[in-house]
């Protein structure tokens, strides 16, 4: 008997799935409702190997822990889409869950940050429109929660358009997290709400190329570009509402992105200059932004403008005297 085994009370009707071993001989479930009774080993029963069929635990009934049944929602809606979950069991705790709301299985693995280490916590295969519990958090220690990083590979049982892995670097801030209140997909509870695969669409390249060249226009991209502003703020929350959720990496990619579609627009558009807000922070995306610059043949020059101009650290580059 194990953690994840779907059972049933033998003078009962409920049934479950073990969320906790205790000692004593003792087992915690959580039956159908999310309600969690204590009960001991020898009054529960595990569901024959048929029943774990029915219920998605395979043939061999692998331990998975806390992966549920299919639930009829439409994975193919506007919301489909991997979720992180945080359900409250109580006033203090939350069940943390792995949603996997499409048509596709995921292989999975979630980890717990500590500066430059790293600790699995769990990793698996999720069905499509099933969920699995990861941890449960109490809410009182929100602050203390560490950072995690989720990676999921979608698994193709047949030759189709391949799809990137995702890898996700979740540390909250309560200004944001308590924002994020509504129903998850697939479970249908309250909680606060995640989606782990969606920063993709921070930058929508075929819609800013539909906006340079609207339908029914002749494609002249020089006749068409936009002028951008005289100056471009590249702090990360400016650029992105789920800004954390999204790892290092991925925030510099798209203050990059950022930074080079309006650096084109500007030359395309015969600006003079164009100066980039990039902070002080540690550095990097302006070291990144100077190499790139540093490179380039089509400006005249770039200079770190002042601090009494903006308060913090910009890049002017100057394009035509």
């Amino acid at each position: 008997m194990n953690i994840g085994d779907k059972v049933r009370l033998l003078h009962g009707k409920e049934e479950g799935v073990i969320t906790r071993l205790s000692s004593g001989g003792q087992v915690e479930i959580e039956i159908e409702d999310g309600f969690r009774i204590p009960a001991l080993k020898s009054e529960v029963v595990v569901i024959d190997a048929a029943e774990k069929e029915y219920f998605n635990r395979g043939e061999e009934g692998e331990k998975e822990s806390y992966i549920q049944p299919v639930r009829k929602t439409d994975p193919s809606s506007k919301t489909a889409g991997i979720f992180l979950a945080y359900v409250p069991y109580n006033d203090q705790i939350h069940d943390l869950i792995l949603i996997n709301h499409t048509k596709k299985q995921y292989l999975f693995s979630v980890e717990e940050l500590s500066g430059n280490q790293a600790k699995n916590i769990d990793a698996g295969v999720i069905q499509p429109q099933s969920f699995r519990k990861i941890t449960e958090k109490m809410l009182q220690d929100f602050e203390q929660w560490p950072a995690m990083k989720f990676m999921l590979l979608p698994l193709n049982k047949k030759f189709e358009p391949q799809e990137q892995a995702t890898e996700r670097k979740v540390k909250f801030k309560a200004n944001n997290f308590f924002k994020h209140k509504g129903k998850a997909p697939v479970i249908d509870k309250e909680g606060f709400l995640f989606q782990l695969n969606d920063h993709e669409k921070a930058l929508n390249v075929k819609k800013l190329n539909e906006e340079l060249n609207p339908a029914g226009k002749e494609s002249y991209p020089h006749l068409q570009v936009k002028r951008p502003p005289a100056s471009i703020d590249l702090h990360i929350e400016k650029l992105s509402s789920e800004h954390d959720l999204m790892s290092n990496s991925e925030m510099l990619q798209l203050q990059m992105e950022v930074f080079q579609r309006n650096l084109n627009d500007a030359l395309a558009s015969g600006m003079d200059e164009i100066t980039f807000i990039h902070g002080i922070g540690n550095g990097v995306l302006r070291k990144e932004i100077h190499r790139f610059l540093s490179q380039l043949n089509g400006i005249k020059y770039f200079k770190d403008s002042q601090k009494t101009n903006f308060g913090y650290g910009a890049t002017t580059v100057k394009i035509h005297e």
